[in-house]
Parts: C-alpha cells; structure tokens; sequence
C-alpha cells in the first residue's frame, strides 16, 4: 500500500508496519490507521503516521529508554480493546514534542500509546492520575513520588 507522509514523501508500507486504533487518537478520533515508519539514521526514534492524512504524524519513542522509574498499569478499558492476554504481547511507546535546542524537548509521559503485537491494534491511553507529566523533559529523571504509577 502506498501512503502521503508528513516527513517521508511518498512510501510503500508492508502490512507489518500498520496498526489499527480503533478509537482513533485523542483529538484524532478519525484517524484509525497508523504505520510506524523508521527514521532514517536514527534507532531512538519513529514516526507514528496515519496511512490516510499525510499531515497527522508523531515522533515517538520508548519512554523506557529515555526515563528511569517509568511505570504504570494497564486500566481494564484498554486491556479488553487491545484483547490483551500477556503482558509480552504489547509494547510502549510516548509522543514527543521535539523542539530546537534539542534539550528542551518533551515526553508525553501521561499518555501512553499502547501496542498489542498479535492483532495491530494500538491505543492512547490517558493515565488516571497525574503522577507523570504531558511535557516530561527528555532525559530528566523521574523522581521518586514521579514514579510511582
């Protein structure tokens, strides 16, 4: 399937790179089909981008990577949508905000994108609580009370 994309031009992606939410994202509650597309030159991050509108794209990335103590649970809403059965069958990812310079980008830590591998459906699930920020400094450490999901 070729696709428009925001930062890529034009691309051929393989069924394997394409994930169905099927409550869309919030704000893009629309936007159902999303492909997770390599950054050329760059193994940190991805990009999220609908495979229907070229301009609706994220840089994401691993928040285990980038923030110690980063941890919280699945609320039972998210595990029925995704039909998740294992934790190994699901992986994490968090929109960033990247801004010039470098150091002063963002991590969205109170929204995390949930992707269950056996089925490619995914969702954006909003923590209950406000332990962690939506504008988490990249690369500063959450602390102790911070961390705490």
């Amino acid at each position: 399937m070729n696709i428009q994309t925001k930062f890529h031009g034009e691309l051929k992606i393989q069924p394997d790179q394409q994930w169905h939410f099927p409550k869309g994202m919030p704000g893009f509650e629309g936007e159902k089909q999303f492909a997770l597309l390599p950054i050329e030159g760059n193994n940190v991050f991805q990009v999220l981008q609908s495979t229907t509108t070229s301009n609706v794209a994220f840089i994401v990335g691993n928040p285990y990577t980038l923030i110690d103590n980063y941890t919280f649970n699945l609320d039972e809403p998210t595990v029925d949508l995704l039909e998740i059965e294992q934790a190994e069958d699901i992986f994490v990812l968090s929109v960033l905000s990247l801004k010039d310079p470098f150091d002063s980008s963002t991590i969205n830590l109170q929204a995390p994108l949930i992707f269950q591998t056996k089925n490619k459906k995914a969702k954006q699930m909003i923590l209950s609580d406000n332990t962690f920020s939506m504008r988490h400094p990249i690369g500063k450490q959450v602390t102790a009370t911070e961390g705490k999901a």
